[in-house]
């Protein structure tokens, strides 16, 4: 078997580059028409509405499920670390700054790619290889308005809604393990809460990525289900795409928007 020359490697990532600059530009003319440049949401509120009830309230329980256990997680493990400081009674401080600043916006990003964003793109898929989406188009319907249109919508409206209901769940779940389960005393959690949480500092700032991250989720899941082979092969691996690509955004993107929030620059 003959060994790859430096040449050949070389072709491999220029390929490769071309391939990743192409998916850029199709995703991108794909957003701009689905948004901007076919006269909005086709089927008016009503489609967008049960969008988000399947986008959005059928996340619910996922996300207060484990919004519940994480902030009774970090309430533990606060508890365990501050009390070795004699700071125990600051883990009411300590549960919410780090919900609304940082695991609020990611695990529910993490959660909704996982759940809305892979069903996402399998339904498109799905349509796309019943050929709904051909057809809708030898009828005079653009898919893009009325199918992906809406979609991308309630995925930008849900997403932020519901870290916010998960950075809601997390603190009280925190305070019942803090108060009721380890003794801490219920003024000084939400005391200290209070007094360390600000609204542009932190909440503002949670909201902020809770909206970047629902962009750019909702984007990929739709694009790949839209993008993908109109075979159960080509579906299934689209899926994984949504799933793989969205949580590694989502990670890059909190990095960067963590360090221009809250670095020293």
């Amino acid at each position: 078997m003959r060994k790859q020359s430096i040449i050949d490697r070389v072709g491999l990532f220029g390929r490769a580059g071309i391939d990743i600059v192409s998916v850029l530009g199709r995703s991108t003319i794909f957003l701009f028409h689905a948004l901007l440049g076919r006269g909005g949401i086709g089927g008016g509120f009503g489609l967008l509405l049960k969008q988000l009830h399947s986008v959005g309230v059928m996340s619910l329980v996922i996300i207060v499920v484990s919004g519940v256990f994480i902030g009774m997680v970090l309430a533990l493990q606060g508890f365990s670390i501050l009390s070795s400081y004699g700071s125990e009674q600051a883990v009411g401080q300590m549960v919410a700054l780090t919900l609304l600043r940082e695991l609020g916006p990611v695990v529910t990003a993490l959660l909704f790619a996982g759940r809305a964003g892979s069903a996402l793109t399998a339904e498109i898929g799905n349509m796309k290889s019943t050929e709904q989406l051909s057809s809708l188009e030898m009828i005079g319907v653009d898919p893009l308005k009325y199918i992906i249109a809406p979609r991308l919508w309630a995925g930008f409206i849900s997403l932020p809604v519901l870290a916010m209901i998960f950075s809601v769940v997390g603190i009280w779940g925190g305070s019942w393990v803090a108060v009721d389960w380890l003794g801490v005393y219920d003024g000084s959690y939400w005391a200290n809460m209070q007094n360390s949480v600000t609204f542009t500092g932190d909440v503002l700032n949670g909201i902020i990525k809770s909206i970047v991250f629902a962009f750019v989720v909702t984007w990929i899941a739709v694009f790949q289900g839209y993008d993908c082979e109109p075979t159960s092969e080509g579906i299934s691996r689209a899926t994984t795409k949504t799933v793989v690509y969205a949580s590694l955004a989502v990670l890059g993107l909190d990095f960067i928007l963590t360090a221009l929030m809250f670095g020293d620059f």
